[in-house]
């Protein structure tokens, strides 16, 4: 879903080799971006409530490790993808954010009421990454793969311009493929067919993340 924005004269012409894509739309302010989370919440909710056919997963599974962990992931992306696009004044950075934050905000709404159904808690009783083969050492200072570090969040958040630009990209790329490092193992370890969708939804979108955000980072670093 998209968040932005008239083209930036300034940018290149918009492309999914540089730029979200987007034509003909407008920028919203953060209060608006807060509403649709919001409503993303109850969507994600009603396609948990409805979707699972998967029987009931145990609280020591790989399913619900996965989601458990990957709903953590995706919140540090939200939290991040927030501050640009309250702070950007790229066009690009900002569409991108809005994208990010709205479907991994989706995506946890969906995992979290998956694990109701499931009669689990959202915080299962196992150390993150527990449910991934050969995983440990990977969670270091309590962060999985990819996560910013509280001092990086703090940067990024008093960050503006070309800098918090850069910095929201690089962090944003380092935090997507931690994600698809665990959206792959899952796929590797479940035949929940919903589960397994969903990774590979995850795995697709992000690695197409990457690639745009390795072309934005060329075209802003060279401005």
């Amino acid at each position: 879903m998209t968040v932005s924005t008239d083209p930036d004269p300034a940018a290149p012409t918009a492309d999914r080799t540089d730029s979200p894509s987007r034509t003909g739309t407008r920028r919203f302010g953060a209060g608006w971006l807060a509403l649709v989370l919001a409503f993303g919440l109850l969507v994600g909710a009603a396609i948990g409530f409805l979707g699972p056919t998967l029987g009931t997963p145990k609280d020591d599974s790989a399913e619900a490790g996965f989601l458990r962990d990957m709903s953590t992931h995706h919140a540090q992306a939200v939290e991040m993808s927030m501050i640009a696009h309250a702070n950007s004044t790229d066009t690009y950075v900002v569409t991108l954010a809005g994208d990010i934050a709205l479907t991994q905000h989706g995506q946890i709404s969906t995992m979290l009421a998956w694990l109701r159904d499931w009669n689990l808690s959202p915080t299962g009783s196992q150390p993150a990454m527990a449910w991934m083969p050969e995983a440990q050492g990977s969670v270091r200072n309590g962060l999985m793969p990819g996560m910013a570090t509280p001092d990086q969040l703090a940067t990024l958040r008093k960050a503006t311009g070309k800098d918090l630009n850069i910095q929201y990209l690089t962090l944003m790329r380092q935090h997507h493929l931690g994600g698809l490092h665990m959206a792959q193992a899952i796929l590797k370890q479940s035949d929940e067919q919903n589960v397994t969708d969903l990774a590979d939804t995850m795995v697709n979108g992000q690695q197409s993340e990457i690639n745009l955000i390795d072309s934005m980072l060329k075209r802003i670093q060279q401005t």
